[in-house]
Order: structure tokens, then sequence, then C-alpha cells
């Protein structure tokens, strides 16, 4: 488990990286920290391991609090905290197997075992045929597979990715995400992930914090984030992923009331809506939906124009919103 608490971060001219910041990270989790440039995520993850010395307030991992440990002590604690990062930080001079060894080379491992768990971790991240291969002979998502078995060299218990994703096209992030997700479910590793990307975080993590100036604003399951955000920077994160605008010709073409419906769970999948035209004198258009998967639960929004006589319209969305999580009548009849 990782808890932080009350941590702040500042630097010279008292510019403020992370401001009064406590979390709980449950063991075997896959937290998300999601924020634009300046927002203080990467400074907080970076605190986590003490990469970044915090200026006040405690981070435990495993109930050790490292920032009361000596040097020493630290640098035995980070061996079971890995690192990948979003440029890979691969050394090009060196094999794909010497890569991987550096980080059993530091932590003082021996000739007779370095080959063999090399070997494993390479199996385990796809790559055992790479084996002797240079980073220049590699592909992006290829890189990043020996960051990420470099990061488990040392069986860790905690493996934080910095934009891990960011400098990877789409096909190959969600390799490296189900690998994550691998890894998170095969060796029970708490994984912390801090991102841009609100699909990143759809895809793999069990809950995330929104940050802005230093801060967290909100924070959750991710499944509760995506059904009902509060904050105007979260809902503007969801957006990016959930877009439910419809075009001005179509709003000003309405002959009927529009109304927007969202069903969390197995409310996305029931026949709400067919059921609303054989019990109500009404009918209705599906301008926009969707149903997306979080973690592998479905959430359904839609957006439709009901039409008929006012209190049949009235009846049918009183009908619609005891079946559904949120209703919200966007546009009524002029």
């Amino acid at each position: 488990m990782i808890k932080v608490k009350n941590l702040v971060k500042v630097y010279p001219n008292d510019v403020i990286g992370v401001n009064d910041v406590s979390i709980t990270i449950d063991k075997g989790e896959i937290y998300g920290i999601v924020g634009y440039s300046g927002a203080g995520k990467s400074t907080l993850l970076r605190c986590l391991n003490l990469l970044e010395r915090p200026t006040s307030g405690e981070i435990f991992i495993d109930e050790t609090n490292l920032t009361s440990l000596s040097e020493k002590q630290l640098r035995k604690a980070r061996l079971k905290i890995g690192m990948i990062f979003q440029h890979f930080h691969l050394v090009s001079s060196k094999t794909v197997f010497e890569n991987v060894a550096l980080a059993l080379k530091a932590a003082g491992k021996s000739k007779e075992v370095i080959p063999k768990k090399v070997a494993t971790l390479l199996e385990l991240v796809g790559l055992s045929e790479k084996l002797n291969a240079y980073p220049a002979q590699l592909s992006g998502g290829q890189k990043q597979r020996v960051g990420i078995a470099r990061a488990l060299a040392n069986d860790p218990h905690v493996l934080l990715c910095d934009e891990a994703t960011s400098a990877l096209d789409p096909s190959t992030t969600k390799s490296i995400l189900d690998l994550l997700k691998k890894i998170n479910r095969e060796l029970d590793l708490t994984i912390v992930l801090i991102t841009h990307e609100m699909e990143v975080v759809k895809e793999v993590c069990d809950k995330v914090a929104i940050m802005q100036e230093g801060k967290i604003i909100e924070e959750g399951p991710v499944y509760d984030i995506f059904s009902n955000p509060r904050q105007p920077l979260t809902k503007l994160f969801i957006k990016s992923i959930l877009q439910f605008d419809l075009p001005n010709y179509l709003v000003e073409q309405r002959q009927g009331t529009l109304i927007k419906i969202q069903f969390k769970g197995s409310m996305a999948t029931e026949s709400v809506i067919s059921d609303v035209f054989q019990r109500f004198h009404v009918k209705g258009n599906i301008l926009h939906g969707k149903i997306e998967y979080i973690k592998e639960t479905p959430l359904g929004i839609f957006i439709m124009e009901l039409l008929g006589d006012e209190s049949e319209v009235a009846k049918a969305i009183e009908f619609i919103h005891s079946r559904t999580e949120i209703l919200e009548v966007l546009h009524d009849v002029a």
C-alpha cells in the first residue's frame, strides 16, 4: 500500500509543485494521476520514490516512511520501486540483454543469476527474440518493453509510470497498456500511472486522481469519475472521451423535446427506450449515442428527441428518469 500524507513540494522562487496532497493507493491497484502540463503530476510521482525530495509531508510504501530513511536505507527501499519513463532512457551502446542486466548488476546480483533473470523478464514482456538487439534496432513499443523489463528486474512491489505511453502511436499504446494489465494481474503489482490521456485511464486504471495547480481536485473509482464528474476540469477531460455535442442544425430543426440520458451498469443494456414507445403515445429519434465499457462495466449515454402530446412526453420522461441514473432535458418544445 502507498500512503501520502500532506505532501508539499516547493521549488526555488516559491514555485509550488505539489500543494498539500494526501492519497491512499491500495495494494494491487492501478492508480492514475491525470492533469495538464504543469499540474504537478510528474512532481508527485517522482516524490513517491524520493527522486524529488518533498519540502514537507510523509510517504509510506509498505508501511515504511521513506521520508525518514537514511540515504543508504533509501537506496535499498528504492529497489522495490520500479520506474518507467516516457522516453525509455535506454543505453544506446548496450544490447537489450545488457540494458536489463544493468538494474540487476546495480542491485549486486551474481553473474550466475543475471542471465536467467533477464531471460525470464524478456519472456514476460514479449522480447525474448530481441536479446542481442540494440535500442536503435527497436520500435518505440519494443523500447518501452525493455524499459518495463528493466523496471521489474528487482521484483518491485510498486511500478511508477511517467507518461509511459505518450510517445507511442495508438496501436502500440494499447499493447503496452495490455502488458501493464498483465503485469498487474500476474505479479500483483501496484501501478501508479501519470498521463494526460483519459483514454489510458479508461483502459487500465482502477482509481484516478485529477490534479490542477499542484492539488488533487477530484479522486475516486474510474467508473464513478467517468459517470459523474463534478469538477469543471474533470468534465473537460471526460468530454474528450465521451463527446456528445449535437450539431447546431439538429438542434435548430428539432420539433420535439431533446433529452440526454445516462445509463449505468446493467441498465445500459436494458430495453428502457423500447419500453417507453410501448407504454406511451410518443415517438422518438435517437440523435446521438454510444455505450462505453469502463473496466468492463457499461456506461451508456444517449441524446434523443421525443415527439408527441405534451402530457405524454412528460410521462415518458418521468418513466425514463425512474429507470436511469441521469436524465437531462436539453431543449423543451418551444
